[in-house]
């Protein structure tokens, strides 16, 4: 994951904080795919997933789906593309493809995908320093950013040290040959569940998430494909997503706000893992 942020040319304008109207904090942009695996025998989907290693600053030890920080070099190579995407929501898809890439090995998003070895050497080029636009002009490789739907969108409101204002979008992993395995530098495990599984496995003391993502999780354990995950995000589109505390019952809570597609929308703020 890389630690650069966009330049100030390329941000968007400030947010504003719907309950004080005032401007808030400025936000890393972020980007992450939740990639579908339907399996054979049917069922739920399971869903691609990584646990940070605990020495992270950010969400370390928890269980999230592969992303990272929009570099500069997204914006960049999004804009040599043609496309009728805003040009923010392009980038972030470049580089929710290339955190992908760089931390399962997994390549989505390409209009032809690429080989096994093809994959292998542009993964382990970038993570020896190489650039992404470089690596794609190189391989002469193509993308298909409608293969990734927006889902949702997160963007706390809350003055910390680290805010990110992650998209989430949804993909759909077909058939392919990929080494499929955790870089081991910003993630030490890497693995396939349903999101009931992985809700099981937090609940059983086995992982740990943070709070959008145990939302997100429950919100797409009432899918029983990716067919049904568009129907509902074609009756919910994505849109920001803040959280708030707010006291309930005499007991400080995190919250979102309803009619957002989530079955559940607080949790108490003793339990919560905020990142």
């Amino acid at each position: 994951m890389a630690d650069q942020i966009s330049p100030a040319s390329e941000r968007e304008t400030p947010t504003i904080d719907p309950r004080t109207g005032e401007p808030l904090p400025e936000a890393t942009p972020a980007a992450t795919i939740i990639v579908f695996r339907q399996l054979p025998g049917g069922g739920a989907p399971e869903l691609l997933m990584v646990e940070r290693s605990a020495q992270m600053v950010f969400a370390g030890g928890a269980v999230v789906f592969p992303g990272g920080r929009v570099d500069p070099d997204d914006h960049a190579l999004a804009a040599t593309m043609d496309h009728a995407l805003e040009p923010d929501d392009a980038a972030a898809r470049i580089a929710a493809i290339r955190e992908t890439i760089e931390e399962t090995g997994l390549g989505l998003g390409f209009v032809d995908p690429p080989k096994r070895d093809a994959l292998a050497s542009a993964r382990a080029a970038m993570h020896g320093g190489a650039v992404f636009s470089d690596v794609v002009r190189t391989a002469g490789w193509q993308f298909d950013l409608s293969a990734l739907t927006p889902f949702t969108r997160w963007r706390p409101p809350f003055n910390r040290h680290r805010v990110f204002d992650t998209r989430f979008f949804v993909a759909q992993c077909d058939g392919h040959d990929h080494i499929i395995e955790v870089d081991e530098t910003e993630n030490r495990h890497l693995f396939w569940a349903t999101a009931a599984e992985a809700l099981a496995m937090a609940q059983e003391g086995k992982v740990k998430l943070i709070f959008p993502t145990r939302r997100n999780l429950e919100r797409l354990a009432q899918f029983g494909s990716i067919g049904e995950a568009l129907d509902h995000i074609a009756r919910y589109p994505s849109q920001m997503i803040m959280p708030y505390i707010e006291d309930r019952d005499g007991q400080p809570h995190l919250c979102i706000d309803e009619d957002l597609g989530y079955p559940v929308t607080s949790e108490p703020i003793t339990s919560a893992m905020r990142g």
